[in-house]
């Protein structure tokens, strides 16, 4: 028997937000990337934000502005469209205990089945911060660029846990937000096919050179899918997605 007091109830002056505008999580790498392109695309209005939890690099956190320059510069149309960008520190994640995204920790996958990149709950803790902020801003719409077809196993990346967790966002501030992961359901190939067509080549070639996947942090390495250390896990699917991206259909 379920408790009435904990079942969800929808207040009936429930804030609505403006679903022209969109706030995307944006970290500089080549999906949040790709969404964020997508998002410039649909939107009337569109800001980013980002996280410093003390990752062990800060590669990621360079290539987000030098890619919001190149995105203004490169199509004016999205250039009229991009507002702020906002960075928190949510350091708070390194605390809590060693990840090899957070600490010089070997990148494995451990006992439980997980690669030791997996941060718990960062991507719960990013969804509720960005939301948040999209309440100031009265945006209705994140955007975000996680992937479940394609991806490294990370239970915070599934459609599942982020529809849930949206819900319980919208409960939790009273308003009608919503979340778009538009990279959910395709692999990396066909995201890199999301990026040509919705900005063309100009896009690819864009995304290919300034978004940071490598999860060392490596960019002295130059591969022609990119730059980083070709054996971690991020690399290794950014690898294969662009070889099949290449290969065609």
């Amino acid at each position: 028997m379920e408790c009435a007091g904990l079942l969800p109830r929808l207040s009936a002056n429930m804030r609505k937000l403006d679903h022209k505008k969109a706030l995307v999580l944006f970290s500089g790498g080549q999906d949040s990337s790709i969404a964020l392109a997508w998002a410039l695309d649909r939107y009337d209005a569109v800001e980013t934000i980002g996280f410093d939890y003390g990752q062990r690099h800060i590669v990621e956190l360079g290539a987000r502005q030098t890619l919001r320059k190149l995105l203004a510069d490169n199509f004016p149309a999205w250039a009229r469209k991009l507002g702020g960008d906002t960075l928190v520190d949510a350091g708070g994640l390194r605390d809590l205990g060693e990840t090899a995204m957070t600490h010089e920790t070997e990148i494995v996958i451990a006992d439980n089945g997980l690669p030791t990149t997996f941060v718990p709950g960062r991507n719960l803790l990013f969804l509720v911060l960005a939301g948040a902020l999209a309440y100031r801003r009265n945006a209705g719409v994140i955007v975000a660029g996680m992937c479940e077809a394609d991806y490294s196993g990370y239970p915070d990346c599934r459609e599942d846990t982020l529809r849930k967790q949206t819900e319980a966002l919208k409960l939790g501030i009273d308003a009608d937000i919503a979340l778009e992961t538009p990279l959910m359901q395709i692999t990396k190939a066909e995201s890199w096919r999301l990026a040509e067509n919705t900005g063309g080549e100009k896009l690819v070639a864009l995304v290919n050179e300034h978004s940071h996947s490598c999860y060392r942090g490596v960019r002295e390495v130059r591969h022609d899918w990119g730059y980083g250390c070709n054996d971690c896990p991020a690399c290794e699917l950014r690898a294969k997605g662009w070889a099949d991206y290449r290969a065609g259909p």
